[in-house]
């Protein structure tokens, strides 16, 4: 609990402090006149502002029911990235500057904000319009499924246009497309960043598919109910000769749910091309704990957390 403002009064009168220390902090949450100034609007609810670009409320809790349903299939899903080794959670999470010709920067101008005044996704990483327009749009991002290119570029599937991540994924979300990401080893190393799992989240991301993952990027995609499933190993999206191209369905993951994962973890990836046999894949379901699997019933860890606490009487 973080003192009164009495209690820090109370502390500065005892202290041995150089008076003006003790002027400044004995009002320290009283603030100056523009803090006093700003208008707040009486409630026990934060009053969001609609126009902001900063800060927006976001919709992690929308549609969420009083009791977690069945986790939906994963079924006809889109690949949106096919991804190499070593893909960082800098190459995934929004950061640094905010281009002007990338969806981040165009939402900004449609929204009235000058170029001069982007800033970076780290001042604006409370609206998660610019954050998620900013997921796996790293300049040294390269996707196989655009090749040639580099940046969050991928081609929507199967019309095979050309457009940013962000830009396919609406697509995909509109269509009720679930999505995909195939990565090689070390899927999410680097230092952790929440939003190298919350973007993929919004952008429709219901399973990644890796040779191996980061430890703590691997746990915090299960807090976002993002699946994540690993190849058998010394298998790849090379060594299996997957494209990227084809749509793939995740079976038998409710029934693992059921058993709470306490036996073998082992799922069918039925990838299916335009044209030809489907393959079918072997992957192991890297939901690593029990309480990860409470996390990923709920659809991650902020419905779980919401979920117990309405629960308390």
């Amino acid at each position: 609990m973080w003192p009164t403002q009495r209690e820090v009064s109370d502390l500065v009168e005892k202290a041995v402090l150089p008076e003006m220390f003790k002027k400044v902090y004995a009002d320290v949450y009283a603030g100056d006149r523009e803090w006093q100034s700003l208008a707040v609007r009486e409630g026990n609810h934060y009053d969001w502002e609609k126009d902001s670009t900063y800060v927006k409320n976001p919709p992690y809790f929308d549609g969420m029911a009083a009791q977690p349903g069945a986790p939906l299939p994963i079924v006809k899903a889109r690949v949106l990235a096919l991804l190499g080794d070593s893909i960082t959670t800098d190459h995934i999470s929004p950061a640094g500057s905010i281009k002007a010709d990338g969806p981040a920067g165009k939402y900004l101008v449609e929204h009235g904000v000058k170029k001069d005044d982007f800033n970076s996704y780290g001042s604006r990483r409370g609206n998660h319009e610019v954050m998620v327009r900013g997921t796996f749009a790293n300049v040294r991002l390269r996707n196989q499924l655009a090749p040639g290119t580099e940046g969050g570029v991928t081609r929507h599937l199967p019309s095979g246009e050309q457009m940013s991540i962000f830009d396919a994924s609406v697509k995909y979300i509109a269509d009720g497309v679930p999505l995909l990401v195939i990565a090689g080893k070390e899927y999410g190393s680097g230092s952790s960043r929440d939003w190298a799992a919350k973007g993929p989240k919004l952008l429709g991301i219901r399973a990644v598919l890796a040779e191996s993952y980061e430890r703590i990027h691997r746990s915090n995609l299960v807090g976002m109910g993002i699946l994540p499933l690993q190849f058998t190993a010394g298998e790849s999206a090379a060594s299996l000769g997957l494209t990227g191209e084809e749509t793939y369905d995740v079976v038998g993951v409710d029934k693992l749910l059921e058993t709470g994962l306490s036996g073998s973890r082992e799922v069918t990836v039925k990838a299916t091309p335009a044209s030809g046999a489907p393959k079918e894949i072997r992957a192991t379901v890297r939901i690593d704990t029990p309480q990860e699997v409470l996390y990923y019933k709920h659809g991650g860890i902020l419905p779980y957390v919401l979920r117990q606490l309405l629960a308390q009487p």
